[in-house]
């Protein structure tokens, strides 16, 4: 059988994609599916041989800062700096969504403090409109846009002038 791709070379490879539930089927020569599959090939190549056989070339993460690694991480349950958490984003958030169920960090400050309680109040009211607009519960979306013209009041200095 011929390349699909090119109709020159003998096809070598049969790859099989599904999208949204349709199966494409594809016979393609070694060439051209390094060039059409090139990178997702290299890609699931690495992972293939780096589940068989370890993967020495594989580089961790390390943090510039204090050094400490992913490995480190997953031994102990601690990260070394505030800098981790930027460096080991990737890999922290599903576990940090499971635990927290938020990503975003809201620390210590009272949720009234001053802007930004009423900021993270803004934030919040703006995804309760965007809720209410999308189920078509437009007297809460009144409700909810009244509010949050009022806080924009008072974080831009208008205070409770109308």
């Amino acid at each position: 059988m011929l390349c699909q791709h090119c109709k020159k070379k003998v096809a070598v490879i049969n790859y099989v994609e599904k999208v949204n539930g349709n199966k494409f089927e594809s016979h393609l020569c070694a060439a051209c599916y390094a060039d059409l599959y090139g990178e997702l090939n290299n890609k699931i190549n690495n992972e293939i041989w780096a589940g068989l056989f370890g993967s020495p070339a594989r580089q961790e993460k390390v943090c510039p800062v204090c050094g400490t690694t992913y490995a480190d991480y997953e031994r102990t349950g601690l990260l070394g700096c505030t800098s981790c958490y930027d460096v080991f984003k990737e890999e922290l958030t599903p576990s940090i969504r499971r635990i927290q169920g938020k990503v975003t960090h809201i620390g210590k400050v009272g949720q009234n403090s001053d802007a930004l309680g009423l900021h993270r109040q803004l934030k919040t009211l703006q995804e309760q409109l965007e809720v209410a607009l999308r189920d078509k519960k437009f007297a809460d979306a009144d409700r909810l846009n009244r509010k949050i013209d009022s806080i924009k009041k008072t974080l831009h200095g208008g205070g409770n002038n109308g």
